[in-house]
């Protein structure tokens, strides 16, 4: 049997813009990619702590150590800068290889600069 667990975490880090006339994604400051493991393209679910919304959408570079976290698209329509977000992917693995599995966890501070 497979199962889908958490893969990478960055735990709360601040939306810097919300971009509506965009084709879409959220962008991540490389290095906070870099740091949780999620790559370009990777699905992504964003939980906005603000106001409790959820949605998924794909993961692209922003600039690194830029501290850039924007929605791109229709999900600008769910966040507004300022807001607090954890943003999550997963993965699919055997059920006894999950057990073992440890997910890569950050969580950036009030700058969204990367911490461990």
């Amino acid at each position: 049997m497979q199962i889908e667990v958490v893969k990478s975490k960055i735990h709360r880090v601040t939306v810097t813009g919300a971009e509506l006339n965009y084709i879409g994604s959220i962008t991540i400051d490389e290095a906070l990619m870099e740091a949780s493991n999620i790559i370009e393209g990777e699905k992504v679910q964003i939980v906005n702590i603000n106001n409790g919304e959820r949605l998924e959408t794909y993961a692209i570079k922003g600039n690194r150590n830029s501290g850039e976290i924007t929605l791109n698209g229709p999900a600008a329509r769910k966040v507004q800068k300022g807001d607090v977000v954890i943003i999550i992917s997963y993965g699919i693995m055997d059920f006894e290889e999950a057990k073992s599995f440890k997910p890569t966890l950050i969580f950036p501070d009030e700058e969204n600069n990367t911490l461990r």
